[in-house]
């Protein structure tokens, strides 16, 4: 019986993908195997020795100990493209909101005060003061192309916008995905340069934090409008304010409500409603519940922001996962001493990511408790399951 905790609350259609036969999940549980979260916070958490697997539902994973987890071999997982759908959804409502500049407006219409002929009166006078523009042949600088990227470059492009991207890392489904007619960028500053809306789909790291700026704001169109759904950070949003008040930027439209754009009349922030749809937290939930129980089962990884991807069809009785770091002769030690245990291997494959690797071993016949023990006295490896 595997053991499940739950740290937020998971949808429902998520934990059913985990067979009560065979899996007991609770928001409180002593030795989980894995732990499934949204938003809790678990920098300094005392993670449990029998703890195998966090699944993170949703994206971003800046709430978990990433670099913690993977010194104790513990594999996290995230839910990329999950949410792409609700979030795509935002930004072009974003997009919208500020080229009709429909905040401005729907404020001025409930703050009217009068019977209806004052009110009629009212709006006539003032509507002039909210004349926006359409979206057809303006431009959307993309900087990420990955799940939600993809989906917001497509769904521009069938609104009739031009569209450039920047993403130094697409992978190849994602470039697959992406319409033809998106044009390739060089550089985040080739992209801002050009862009009269520029959306921001990328994680919060050292290299991009800060994107927008107060110098890169001298160089971006008149009139710019910055579209942040990805991560508070990522804008400069001391130097976006400065651009908004001295008339060079348009709007800015935010996730991310601070003091200092909350009230601010060219600023539209909204709480985090990016992957805030009923069919996103279930999407979301599906996935990291299949890929959690893959794992635990199976040993497989998938969408793992740690561990490299490593699927191996069952062909033994017995399978070794085993997490370690990437060392010269890793795979060799581990063969060794299953050679000494007269352990006859029937498929294998092992892949690195960065510092961490991984391995299955599927086996002829049980693994002696002996052989994982000297497995998992090597030097450098960091966790061993027999399954």
């Amino acid at each position: 019986m595997y053991k499940i905790l739950t740290l937020n609350n998971i949808s429902a259609v998520g934990l059913d993908r985990l067979p009560r036969d065979k899996y007991e999940i609770a928001s409180e549980i002593q030795h989980p195997d894995a732990i499934l979260v949204r938003s809790a916070k678990m920098h300094g958490m005392e993670v449990p020795a029998t703890l195998k697997a966090i699944g993170r539902a949703g994206a971003g994973v800046n709430n978990i100990p990433v670099k913690e987890m993977s010194e104790k071999g513990i594999v996290v997982f995230n839910a990329p493209g999950a949410n792409a759908n609700a979030v795509k959804e935002l930004v072009i409502a974003g997009m919208l909101m500020a080229a009709r500049n429909i905040a401005q407006a729907w404020k001025f219409a409930v703050e009217l005060e009068g019977d209806d002929a004052f009110l009629h009166k009212a709006v006539e006078d003032g509507k002039k003061n909210y004349v926006g523009f359409e979206l057809p042949g303006r431009t959307l600088g993309v900087i990420g192309l990955g799940a939600i990227g993809v989906r917001v470059a497509n769904a521009a492009r069938a609104l009739g916008m031009k569209v450039i991207g920047f993403d130094p890392g697409i992978t190849v489904e994602r470039a697959w995905e992406l319409s033809a007619d998106v044009q390739q960028a060089s550089s985040v500053d080739e992209v801002l340069v050009k862009a009269d809306f520029v959306t921001f789909h990328v994680p919060l790291i050292d290299a991009t934090r800060n994107l927008v700026n107060a110098e890169r704001l001298k160089f971006m169109k008149d009139n710019v409008v910055v579209l942040n759904f990805a991560r508070e950070g990522v804008v400069d949003e001391a130097a976006m304010v400065e651009a908004l008040n001295s008339g060079k930027a348009h709007a800015y439209v935010s996730d991310f409500p601070t003091n200092l754009t909350k009230n601010h009349p060219r600023c539209i922030t909204l709480p985090h409603l990016g992957a805030s749809t009923g069919e996103a937290e279930d999407n979301c939930a599906i996935m990291v519940a299949d890929q959690v129980r893959d794992f635990l089962e199976n040993g497989n990884i998938t969408n793992s922001v740690n561990f490299p991807e490593v699927k191996l069809p069952r062909k033994g009785s017995h399978r070794l996962a085993i997490a370690n770091k990437n060392l010269p002769d890793m795979v060799g030690q581990m063969s060794h001493i299953l050679g000494q245990h007269k352990v006859n291997i029937a498929h294998m494959v092992n892949e690195s990511r960065g510092d961490l690797a991984y391995t299955l071993i599927d086996v002829e016949g049980e693994v002696p408790a002996a052989a994982a023990e000297a497995i998992r006295a090597i030097d450098g490896v960091l966790n061993v399951r027999v399954i």
